[in-house]
């Protein structure tokens, strides 16, 4: 039986995403300047599951897995947690439903075996 070709996300991609995390969870997002959201990770969970959900949906990337949007994706997932935080905050454009669509979780187990990791077999 022949295995399926697996994909994995660009490098593009992973350090958009790193980059994100990192100034996101940091504390120093220049798009949330004034804004206390830190307390969300431990209080308010969801809410930043919302911005990483908005960010995923809204990334595009082109035919070799280069980003193309980094910085607008970003832009809509802060707005959602600066409006989290400051009820009077408007997002402009609003959020049409494909952006804040919260898609299945993955499987309990996972689907391939992964020799380097003794907790995954």
């Amino acid at each position: 039986m022949k295995r399926k070709e697996t994909m994995k996300l660009s490098n593009s991609f992973s350090g958009a995403l790193r980059t994100f995390a990192y100034f996101l969870s940091s504390g120093t997002h220049y798009q949330l300047e004034g804004i206390d959201y830190l307390k969300l990770y431990g209080e308010e969970p969801s809410a930043i599951e919302m911005a990483f959900a908005i960010y995923a949906n809204v990334i595009e990337l082109d035919e070799e897995g280069n980003v193309l949007n980094a910085k607008y994706a970003e832009k809509r997932a802060v707005d959602s947690i600066r409006a989290y935080c400051d009820p009077s905050f408007e997002v402009e454009p609003p959020y049409e439903q494909w952006e804040i669509d919260l898609h299945s979780a993955p499987p309990m187990k996972d689907n391939i075996k992964n020799n380097s990791c003794q907790h995954c077999i």
